[in-house]
């Protein structure tokens, strides 16, 4: 069983056929440093599973480059306001490192509901759990300062402190590079 079988059966529980069934919709695709997996105005058409490396969520606005999040090994990544919707993406996402994963297209993500006739509930509880995720990251923003922000995504991520510009963490937290770094310095007092 591949981290993708293992991440579903985990998280949706469902039945070896099942299982297969939509593993099999999965397609192996690789990304190289530097490589872009999606550009802004562009629709998304994927969903894919991150099996190794580094994905970076970003946007250029007039003022600055705005990286919404790091997505890493066991994460799944797309536009999903594109995927569902076929409107132009709004983010950019491109690969930090040489990165795997297991890709699913668009029509074959839509055939699921098909071969799999409890799809439908457990795809809700998928896109329940990303938006309690989403509501858990603004909570963060909206209460707890920048040191507590730093300190808290620091314990949960330690190693992308090794492997990500911390521009772009900084970023993610809503910092400026001078912040992060005034903070940063402190913490490691």
């Amino acid at each position: 069983m591949n981290e993708l079988e293992q991440y579903i059966q985990a998280y949706f529980g469902v039945n070896q056929t099942d299982l297969t069934q939509i593993a099999e919709l999965f397609i192996p695709t690789h990304l190289n440093k530097g490589d872009y997996f999606l550009k802004t105005n562009q629709t998304c058409n994927k969903l894919s599973f991150i099996k190794s490396g580094l994905l970076r969520i970003y946007v250029n606005t007039e003022q600055k480059e705005v990286t919404q999040w790091i997505s890493s090994k066991g994460y799944f990544v797309t536009d999903l306001a594109s995927l569902i919707f076929n409107q132009p993406a709004r983010w950019n996402i491109q690969a930090l490192t040489d990165t795997e994963l297991y890709t699913i297209h668009k029509d074959d993500y839509n055939k699921i509901g098909n071969l799999i006739p409890q799809w439908n509930h457990l795809e809700k509880l998928f896109i329940v759990k990303c938006f309690t995720i989403l509501e858990d990251r603004v909570f963060t923003h909206l209460s707890m300062t920048a040191e507590e922000r730093y300190e808290t995504f620091f314990e949960n991520n330690k190693e992308l402190f090794n492997q990500v510009p911390l521009q772009y963490i900084a970023s993610m937290l809503g910092m400026t590079a001078e912040t992060f770094s005034r903070i940063r310095k402190k913490s490691l007092q």
